[in-house]
């Protein structure tokens, strides 16, 4: 498949994540008319949480990897005086897929380092307008920015298919940057299931602190 293919797949992708842009307001139509969007809100929310445990199986694989190829770097650079740039890129790039693939989990968990030092004194009403703001305010902002400040770079990149600049790196680097954008989407799909959440929450839906532990079908008694 030549680069105009793969270029053309991703303006085509573009236009689905505008169009489905309107879904980030789902959470705010909960709170007006949570009976009206209530079963489609959790349905998704259930959803995205799936999305996310998948990625993170992939994040937990390139864990494993990443252990394995820093082994191999340290026997072999210390064991034999032998060094490769493709190897260390591998273990940068398994790196970067830990992170990239993982973060949506950690948020998921609520595994993230917190600096809002006054939301554990807030009630659970509060704590859920706290998990709504902080995802209007600044989770979706910042990573609809990582999408569109990097859009220019990211189709250069797979203009040229873009490889190491180093004689024997790995022909990658354009998949390497494609991480970004992912990780962004990753965040602001799993920052939509947390408003959900919380917005269900706030009208009463689901029960205090249900991580939608129960079912779609128990909670509507399908």
């Amino acid at each position: 498949m030549s680069a105009e293919t793969f270029l053309t797949l991703g303006s085509f992708l573009k236009w689905i994540g505008i169009i489905l842009l309107p879904l980030l307001l789902l959470p705010l139509l909960t709170l007006v008319a949570p009976k009206a969007f209530a079963r489609l809100s959790l349905i998704l929310s259930e959803q995205i949480d799936r999305v996310t445990s998948a990625f993170l199986s992939v994040a937990i694989v390139a864990a494993i990897c990443l252990f394995l190829l820093q082994l191999a770097v340290v026997i072999a650079s210390y064991a034999f005086a032998l060094s490769w740039t493709w190897l260390s890129e591998l273990v940068i790039y398994a790196f970067a897929t830990v992170f990239m693939l993982g973060a949506a989990s950690a948020l998921k968990d609520d595994a993230h380092v917190r600096v809002d030092i006054l939301r554990p004194r807030f009630g659970e009403n509060g704590r859920n307008w706290v998990e709504l703001a902080g995802t209007y305010l600044f989770l979706f902002p910042i990573c609809i920015r990582i999408l569109t400040t990097g859009e220019q770079g990211l189709a250069r990149a797979w203009s040229l298919f873009e490889g190491s600049r180093e004689s024997d790196g790995l022909p990658l680097l354009f998949l390497f940057k494609t991480l970004v954008p992912i990780f962004a989407i990753l965040l602001i799909a799993q920052g939509l299931s947390i408003a959900l959440k919380a917005a269900l929450r706030l009208t009463g839906e689901i029960a205090p602190e249900d991580h939608l532990k129960s079912t779609t079908s128990d909670h509507y008694g399908a």
